[in-house]
């Protein structure tokens, strides 16, 4: 059912919505050398912080109030799993020690701009929205998407729809699920997609939204999950997520990249298979003794509607099935899983857990 919203009407009188901008850098705060510097713009080393880019792109939304908050001018490629855990430490304690606020807008790169949005929403504990919004072309180039992206983020952190989804990616005046967008193409405008899902709402002209798919319908169970303990990303405490992998399989791929990771310290490592959901031939024996070593291995697919079921080769050789999660939303779900569950478990019931936790999500 298609539903659309009006701000008008979900508005208290005299609320004025009160939304924190997080910046984290990316193309969205950086500065190109001319209007068409779409490619090497970070040659220039010039990286605006969030509060200079509200001041200068205007008064977006009059009626609301934008709240600048730093975190780090950081390029997409440069965020580590450590950078996901601050920046959703980040959030808790902004809604916590300020209650007023209704919605949040990440700004990101757009490099790993999925995988941060995933991450959150997988530890997403607050009753308000967080919208991540990202650029394809810095602030000052021609045809620029960074002022139409932050107006579409600010409408969505808004929208009191928006809250039931938890978290959502704004780009190009769509809105998408972390569960399923990925980044598709390099320099596009359009470059964000949902394969086999599409975006959950549109951002119309008039900044108001349409909605066409309802919320993540298990984030509420996957987030009261038993092994999910909210605690351990809200607090001070160290949080030193797992080292969990990717190996691509491809024609004539053999063991040697998988043997390299686990040795190198993996401990948990997701196979992007063939297009069936399977490894190369070559690959088997090294998936197998690494789940002998105690790995968990969880077998996903290169493709971008790729699912793998439960199967008897995978029960076989004790891997675990990745369903239809694209194998870089795997890794985190698995990077999660890893942190905050039982270790004293044998391996065996490690791998029945994950199995669960995945088909959760």
């Amino acid at each position: 059912m298609i539903q659309r919203s009006s701000h008008e009407a979900a508005r208290q009188p005299d609320a004025a919505p009160r939304i924190a901008v997080i910046g984290t850098g990316g193309t969205f705060a950086m500065h190109a050398r001319d209007p068409f510097d779409w490619i090497e713009y970070s040659e220039s080393g010039v990286v605006h912080s969030i509060d200079t880019l509200l001041d200068t792109l205007g008064e977006l939304a009059p009626d609301v109030e934008l709240l600048p908050v730093t975190f780090r001018a950081l390029g997409s490629v440069a965020i580590k799993p450590d950078d996901w855990v601050e920046l959703a430490r980040l959030i808790h304690r902004t809604a916590q020690n300020d209650p007023s606020i209704t919605g949040f807008v990440v700004t990101h790169g757009t490099a790993t701009l999925e995988e941060t949005a995933w991450f959150l929403q997988l530890v997403h504990g607050i009753d308000v929205p967080v919208i991540v919004t990202g650029a394809q072309r810095p602030a000052n180039t021609a045809g620029s998407d960074v002022l139409v992206n932050l107006r579409a983020a600010i409408a969505a952190a808004r929208d009191p729809l928006s809250a039931e989804h938890g978290v959502l990616v704004a780009m190009d005046n769509w809105l998408f699920s972390p569960r399923d967008v990925t980044k598709a193409a390099s320099f596009e405008l359009g470059a964000f997609e949902s394969p086999g899902f599409g975006p959950v709402a549109r951002v119309e002209a008039d900044a108001r939204i349409t909605w066409r798919r309802g919320a993540w319908p298990r984030r509420a169970a996957a987030n009261a999950a038993p092994w999910f303990d909210r605690a351990i990303v809200e607090s001070n405490e160290a949080m030193t997520m797992p080292r969990v992998d990717i190996a691509m399989s491809y024609a004539g791929a053999d063991g040697v990249a998988v043997d390299a990771l686990v040795a190198a310290g993996s401990v948990g490592l997701v196979s992007a298979g063939l297009v069936p959901g399977r490894p190369a031939a070559a690959e088997i024996a090294a998936y197998r003794h690494a789940v002998e070593a105690g790995v968990v291995v969880v077998q996903s697919s290169r493709a971008a509607r790729g699912v793998v079921p439960s199967q008897a080769f995978l029960q076989r050789d004790g891997i675990v099935a990745g369903g239809d999660l694209a194998p870089v939303k795997v890794r985190i779900a698995l990077m999660l899983a890893l942190t905050l569950s039982d270790h004293a478990a044998n391996h065996a019931e490690r791998r029945e857990r994950i199995q669960s936790i995945l088909q959760t999500l």
